[in-house]
């Protein structure tokens, strides 16, 4: 058996080459996408922000009227309401942050002139300790006309349902399908975020910023690691089989039988420490040189 294979089927190069395998399978498959899946769904949210900003808002129930689902395009999409607030079933969305302080999100329903009642996100209203509701203005009572962005909703724990606490219903994730109920509303779906300088606007809730984030970046750095794991172990075979040659070169040199010239001068035979010196010695130098 060639020397190279000697060395590939020693059982801790077999280990290793079944590892680095298993983690370049682990890098395509798993992390690379799912960091270059994060990129794609963030530059989709940035585009459909960016596109939001220019374009004029229409009426809510264009987007939302009928369906069950906020579609996929519609989000950031600006939109006009005309209608009501129910201003005696606000609810609180708990464990918010605003600048780094403690807040509440406060939701109101809105009952629109199109027969549909949404949900809108006045804005924040921060809190000194996290748990005490602070005061804030009601919405404007009577009719009017108010500018939102439509979001999509959040997703609700089953285990942290709605509660009322210091006088409002309040909540984790802000789901029309779970506040609803609590209630007693048909909310359209989705939610909606008050535009700033709109009628029953608190502090409004801020456009993320348009930042790619480094995704991108990680998902071409997990591909890379999972190209270099198996060329590493490569490299690392090659290494040892090189190093055994050239202890193997020494060692023949060294044991090497004498000459016809020399028969009365036989060379003796050197142990494989003084092959391992000899060769150590040549690459690195002597001790005094």
């Amino acid at each position: 058996m060639p020397n190279w294979l000697k060395v590939v089927f020693q059982p801790r190069w077999i280990a290793l080459a079944v590892a680095a395998l298993a983690f370049t399978a682990l890098c395509w498959s798993v992390l690379a996408p799912w960091q270059l899946g994060k990129n794609s769904s963030t530059s989709h949210r940035n585009q459909q922000i960016a596109d939001s900003v220019n374009a004029e808002p229409i009426p809510a129930g264009r987007l939302l009227g009928g369906r069950t689902e906020v579609p996929k395009d519609a989000e950031w999409r600006r939109v006009t309401l005309t209608g009501q607030f129910l201003v005696d079933k606000q609810t609180l969305a708990r464990l918010r942050n605003q600048d780094g302080q403690p807040a509440y999100e406060v939701l109101v329903p809105f009952a629109a002139d199109d027969g549909a009642t949404y949900l809108i996100d006045r804005g924040f209203v921060r809190t000194p300790t996290g748990a005490v509701v602070p005061d804030f203005a009601p919405p404007p009572s009577g009719t009017v006309t108010v500018q939102a962005r439509i979001r999509a909703p959040e997703q609700t724990d089953p285990a942290r349902g709605p509660r009322t606490e210091g006088g409002f219903l309040q909540v984790y994730a802000i789901d029309p399908a779970a506040i609803g109920p609590a209630q007693g509303i048909d909310f359209a779906p989705g939610y909606l975020d008050l535009s700033e300088d709109q009628p029953g606007v608190l502090d409004p809730v801020p456009l993320p910023m348009l930042d790619a984030g480094p995704y991108l970046s990680y998902g071409l750095q997990w591909l890379t690691f999972g190209i270099m794991a198996p060329l590493a172990i490569g490299y690392f075979v090659w290494s040892e089989v090189r190093r055994r040659r050239e202890d193997k070169a020494v060692f023949d040199a060294g044991t090497a039988g004498p000459s016809s010239a020399d028969d009365d001068d036989p060379t003796p035979e050197v142990s494989s420490e003084a092959v391992r010196a000899a060769r150590l010695a040549d690459r690195y130098g002597r001790k005094g040189e």
